[in-house]
């Protein structure tokens, strides 16, 4: 093959190569960019048996290994002889704890890996993404290991050297002055159906400012929080939910398009990032606004840790209804919303105001 042929190949290759290609270490290793060498926050952990692990009181004693997770989540499943075999080989001088992310899992689907697989370790339920947030939590699986100082040494994602030999370092590593990170700030309660929503401007991926509340748009608001994989990665593991993220999609495009509602599309930032947004905007063609939620904040905020959630406010921005997954409700609900909005006569929608579809 003619040089100027195999260099215009790798010349496209890395022009074309998606950035949604982007490997987990490389995105747990930017998560932790802001968290290694400075003191692990002060959490107090319950596991799923009802044990309390209070690990400031486990800081200044010994090394700390915390590893997030989810039942979905294939290589969570390929690491786990990892951690199993760390979890029995470790002495006195190490803790570890299995911390499941608590996004689209349930205490019942862990209990039952549980059993399947014969874990031993402690095991949290992050039910409100709380323990993630203090972690930067971007990827599943994500390592964190802790020094016995107390100090953060390592994010990572892979099960390999890298995290064998932080784990030794963090084990070996002279006892020093515990230095006392800050205490998890307790989270507002999330926004529920009769709430008025936050006033908050979310920058969108096409660079406009999208306001939560418009004094001005009288439309009923729709938030739509997803994730963008939900449909390709949990195709084999979770086809159900996989199916309820696509009928949602397809939705969501009818609906929008009638312009009767103010949308705004809200994605996780776990596994996704703004590239990750804009392939999978682009491959289906989606018309709504989108942010991304890299935080997880805005998912906080509202409570959400399933996908798809939809919330529908009226028009002075109180939620009227929640739903997870397609709502066969919902495309006479933003029409009653349109109605009062506008003076004429409501014609009230027949389903409950919150519904579920799991």
């Amino acid at each position: 093959m003619p040089r100027f042929v195999v260099l215009l190949l790798l010349l496209l290759s890395c022009v074309c190569a998606p950035s949604w290609a982007e490997t987990g270490q490389q995105r747990a290793e930017a998560a932790g960019r802001g968290l290694v060498g400075s003191p692990a926050p002060r959490l107090v952990l319950k596991t799923i048996d009802g044990k309390v692990i209070d690990l400031a009181g486990l800081y200044g004693r010994k090394a700390v290994y915390l590893k997030f997770w989810a039942t979905w989540c294939v290589p969570c499943r390929e690491q786990m002889p990892h951690l199993e075999r760390t979890f029995e080989r470790a002495g006195p001088d190490l803790a570890v704890v299995a911390i499941d992310v608590g996004f689209d899992d349930s205490v019942d689907a862990v209990r039952r890996y549980r059993r399947e697989v014969g874990l031993k370790m402690p095991i949290v339920f992050d039910a409100d993404g709380t323990l993630g947030a203090a972690f930067n939590l971007r990827v599943t699986p994500q390592h964190v290991v802790i020094g016995r100082d107390g100090r953060i040494a390592y994010v990572g994602h892979m099960a390999d050297a890298r995290v064998d030999a932080a784990l030794l370092a963090a084990r070996k590593a002279p006892v020093r002055p515990m230095v006392a990170g800050a205490k998890a700030p307790t989270p507002p309660s999330p926004v529920a159906v009769g709430d008025r929503l936050p006033v908050l401007e979310l920058p969108t991926l096409d660079g406009a400012t999208f306001r939560m509340t418009d004094a001005v748009d009288r439309r009923p608001t729709v938030l739509v929080f997803l994730s963008p994989w939900c449909e390709s990665y949990l195709a084999d593991s979770r086809p159900v939910l996989a199916a309820r993220c696509r009928e949602v999609r397809e939705q969501v495009a009818t609906l929008s398009a009638r312009g009767s509602a103010r949308w705004i599309g809200i994605s996780s930032g776990l596994w996704a990032n703004r590239d990750d947004l804009v392939h999978w905007r682009d491959e289906h063609r989606v018309g709504m606004p989108l942010a991304l939620d890299a935080s997880g904040a805005l998912f906080r905020r509202f409570g959400v840790m399933r996908v798809p959630t939809v919330l529908v406010t009226d028009a002075d921005g109180r939620v009227v209804r929640r739903t997870e997954g397609a709502d066969a409700g919902l495309a006479a609900q933003l029409q009653a919303l349109g109605n009062a909005s506008r003076g004429a006569p409501v014609a009230q929608p027949s389903t409950p105001a919150r519904t579920q579809s799991r």
